[in-house]
């Protein structure tokens, strides 16, 4: 327990999930060690009792139960015939918001006046035991709130309160607390103690917004502080957990609002815009409600949504200038020098550069906009990206190029090559000849004298194929304006020092017919001409990167995918239920940024659309790979490599898998991460299932499973591939897959994005011109300024700039983060002493890996990581700071 207080600290911000919909909130908290009830407290008279306020390192009663109590009462177990009433103190700590507007003001006012008058907040203690003659739980009388209208202009963040229920000697364990808010306004209940029993006090940690009784008059939300398995559910308890799934789940009837706590399925038809015009119709995947509901308890706490609010300001300040230069004027506005984007960073190109056209200088400036640029020069600059930020010129380089292969923001798609040439599985009746255009002459003079087929042999070449993704869509995304992309390959060799070298790219377009030459091989480079060929090819291939990435990888597999889950196990599990409470920090926030992204992000000429070359078939792109790449059973990391052939399972290696490219920074760290994970949740599901039949017989466990999988992703629920939930090690196997692309995925996917993507030439989001050939017209222009025409295939200043606004943002940490290994409530599991001390371990082992993390950074054998102005690789390093890092691993996809 000693390393409990060391890892956690002596006190921890209680974590906030939003509670609502209810005019009563309810937590539990009984006495139970595995699982099985140790004593009933002993009640004694306030004014005979000495409170113990010092608890061991087990925060919760169990702890908390003297030897001798635990005697006495097996000593005298009968009741007695007439029951003595005892009064029980609660302490209540609500806490206060950081800066209220005038309506809150007027409503907490006016409910400190109707709480002198009796409409108050009401309190009631539950047993966990039934009335052996109404067979209904057992309750207190109800109490009283006291000092409300007293304390209501206290300034302080948290507030503390007390009331005394009257219980009876043979009450029982307590297990549920009811709070109805009789006031105007909601307000957030962060704890609740019971003090008077001898076993010391009893911390109900309840982190909830209460809703006034006026919106919801017949509901109850009920929490439990211990977990319980449905089989186990104390008697006081079944009807309570019962209802309140009921109550959540809700009858699929109404318009929801704001403050409901309702969870329920729909499908994503909010995409598109057509009363705007025919260009902003979607396929289904209506209407867009302003705000799209997402149930109280999932949206932001007020930290966390200033630092998102703030992150949107200074996103609009970084593209005014841009976006009313474009208002004025049909031109691009593209970069006419590498300078013009480096001032992005050193002076603020939007103050700058904006007011050098003729334009401008034509025009009054609105003041608003002067004063703009006058007093916030320093928003208007956007941070050096961290890809630049040690060597301005690595982007340049070949195996830069490659090394972000490997451990960039998208290390997830590079491939063993299992034969040469590559080959489509792409329908040729459609799409023409399977066959590629690489042939062995374009990679032959780059292996170090090894035929191609010892290479293939000895595993030493690799390929990033995004041909049959792309491909299908590539006619009408060139159809597009401004839009130019390829269907790309790229072949790298790994080099005797371990790192990778590109050898040879092959671009494709659209087959339209016998003779088409649809298909370029673009080898490195000879000569000065054939160098910004080779540029321009390399610049295709991140753009294909940056949108598989964006759309497939980031959006599609992180965020969307583990939606159903999320809401599923809201709607199945109680909160009770030991694995929703394991679950329920790996899904904080995820609905509500899911929500917002439906808004803004990947609607109908939205941040997506607009900034990436697919255009408005970007989620076209996104839901093709669902339907035909994605699974499930190999999302896991150790599947995924071993399916992309990066590694290959051997017993002898530590965690039975030996990697085909020892240094690849992001497979290396999350095989740390993921088997500590792994270790956590074995641990967690052992002590709750002894064995694979009370799996089988958990009626919510296989409900939400169920759920999960047949209304979720019901386009794929006819799937073979899909996991059984039988056992202990499927459970382990699904909910360490779970809590992986939630936490380790979703942050070595997101939080590089401005560090690497801040810097548009190293992954420009969107190509606006194709390579020309010896015999086109714009060869001559690229030959006659192959900056300007390098420049002119890159996003335009707008597209730029609104692009690096958006992704800052998106890589921004918030201050209430909860890491990977941390828990802001380590109360969650005081009922079991055994979990704790594993959760600490985990949290240990997240220290650990972080310190083994920042080690393999500074080895110099480890060349991807480590070297002249290469990037460490820390996307993965469990802790941050808040803001963009390019580090951190937050529990949650929760931006």
């Amino acid at each position: 327990m000693a390393l409990a207080k060391e890892i956690m600290g002596s006190s921890l911000i209680d974590k906030s999930s939003y509670v609502s919909r209810s005019s009563k909130v309810l937590f539990n908290h009984s006495f139970r060690q595995k699982n099985q009830f140790l004593a009933k407290p002993v009640l004694v008279p306030l004014q005979h009792r000495k409170v113990n306020l010092k608890r061991s390192a087990v925060r919760g009663p169990v702890a908390a139960i003297s030897e001798d109590l635990i005697k006495a009462n097996s000593k005298t177990d009968a009741v007695p015939e007439k029951p003595v009433t005892f009064k029980v103190r609660a302490v209540v700590t609500v806490r206060n918001k950081h800066k209220e507007d005038l309506k809150d003001t007027i409503a907490k006012h006016w409910d400190a006046f109707a709480d002198k008058i009796g409409r108050n907040v009401v309190l009631e203690l539950i047993s966990t035991e039934v009335d052996r003659k109404t067979k209904a739980p057992k309750k207190s009388k109800a109490a009283v709130l006291k000092d409300w209208s007293e304390k209501s202009n206290v300034k302080a963040e948290r507030v503390h309160y007390t009331a005394e229920f009257l219980v009876d000697s043979n009450f029982g364990v307590p297990g549920a607390i009811t709070v109805s808010n009789k006031h105007q306004k909601e307000f957030f209940l962060e704890t609740i103690t019971l003090e008077g029993f001898a076993c010391g006090p009893v911390h109900f940690p309840c982190n909830s917004w209460v809703q006034s009784k006026k919106d919801h008059p017949a509901n109850r939300i009920f929490f439990s502080n211990e977990p319980y398995l449905p089989s186990e559910t104390p008697a006081g308890l079944r009807v309570l957990r019962e209802t309140e799934l009921r109550d959540i789940r809700g009858d699929g009837q109404g318009e929801r609002k704001l403050s409901d706590r309702i969870y329920d399925f729909d499908v994503y038809n909010d995409l598109g815009n057509p009363d705007k015009g025919i260009e902003f119709a979607r396929p289904k995947l209506g209407e867009k409600p302003s705000p799209i509901y997402v149930p109280r308890d999932e949206q932001f706490e007020e930290s966390k949504q200033k630092t998102f609010s703030a992150g949107r300001l200074k996103a609009v300040l970084h593209t005014l200038i841009p976006s009313l230069k474009a208002t004025i004027s049909a031109e691009n506005h593209d970069f006419n020098a590498f300078s013009d984007i480096d001032i992005l960073y050193k002076e603020g190109l939007l103050l700058k550069v904006g007011l050098q056209d003729e334009i401008w200088r034509s025009l009054p400036l609105p003041k608003a906009v002067t004063r703009i640029q006058e007093s916030s020069e320093g928003l208007l600059r956007y941070d050096t990206p961290k890809v630049i930020s040690k060597d301005k010129f690595a982007w340049l380089r070949d195996d830069e190029f490659a090394r972000q292969a490997i451990s960039g923001v998208n290390p997830v798609n590079i491939e063993m090559l299992k034969a040469f040439p590559p080959k489509s599985n792409l329908d040729p009746e459609i799409y023409g000849p399977q066959e590629s255009a690489l042939k062995e002459e374009h990679i032959i003079g780059h292996l170090n004298g090894m035929s191609v087929k010892e290479a293939l042999e000895e595993n030493k070449l690799f390929i990033v194929d995004y041909h049959d993704i792309y491909l299908p869509f590539l006619d009408r995304i060139n159809a597009l304006d401004s839009r130019k992309a390829y269907a790309t390959r790229t072949i790298f060799f790994l080099t005797p020092l371990g790192t990778l070298k590109p050898i040879a790219i092959e671009l494709s377009l659209p087959h339209v017919g016998p003779s088409s030459q649809s298909k370029r091989v673009v080898t490195p480079p000879v000569d000065a001409t054939t160098n910004w060929i080779w540029q321009l090819a390399k610049a295709h291939v991140c753009s294909n990167d940056a949108g598989v990435h964006q759309l497939v990888n980031h959006w599609l597999r992180t965020h969307a995918c583990m939606e159903p889950f999320i809401l599923a196990a809201h709607r199945q599990l109680s909160a009770m239920h030991p694995i929703f409470k394991l679950l329920d920090p790996h899904m904080r926030y995820t609905l509500e940024i899911n929500a917002l992204a439906r808004q803004s992000l990947i609607n109908a000429d939205g941040v997506i659309e607009s900034c990436f070359t697919p255009g408005r078939y970007c989620m076209d792109i996104s839901a093709a790979a669902y339907k035909n790449f994605w699974r499930f059973d190999m999302e896991g990391l150790p599947a995924d490599l071993i399916r992309r052939g990066m590694a290959v399972p051997d017993p002898t290696q530590p965690h039975g898998l030996k990697l085909l490219i020892e240094d690849y920074p992001y497979a290396q760290d999350g095989l740390l991460i993921w088997f500590a994970i792994e270790n956590w949740v074995r641990s967690y599901v052992n002590r709750y299932y002894s064995n694979s039949s009370l799996i089988c017989n958990d009626k919510e466990l296989q409900a939400w499973y169920a759920e999960s999988v047949n209304v979720g992703h019901a386009d794929l629920k006819h799937a073979e591939w899909w996991p059984t939930l039988a056992s202990v090690d499927d459970l382990v196997s699904i909910l360490t897959t779970i809590i992986w692309l939630a936490s380790a995925q979703h942050a070595a996917l997101n939080f590089g994005q401005y560090p690497y993507g801040g810097y548009v030439p190293n992954r420009p989001p969107l190509m606006r011109r194709l390579i020309p050939e010896e015999n086109d017209t714009e060869y001559a222009s690229l030959v006659a300024d192959p900056q300007k025409y390098f420049l002119s295939a890159l996003p335009s200043l707008l597209q730029a700039t609104k692009f690096m606004a958006v992704v800052d943002t998106l890589s921004t940490h918030s201050p209430d983060e909860e890491y990977l290994g941390e828990r802001q409530q380590p109360s969650i599991w005081s009922g079991d002493a055994e979990i704790i001390e594993s959760f600490y371990e985990f949290s240990a082992e997240m220290r650990r890996i972080e310190k083994e993390i920042d080690r393999r950074n500074i080895d110099p054998n480890f060349r991807n990581r480590c070297g002249a102005g290469v990037l460490p690789y820390e996307l993965l390093a469990p802790s941050s700071s808040p803001g963009v890092t390019c580090r951190g691993v937050p529990n949650s996809v929760s931006i």
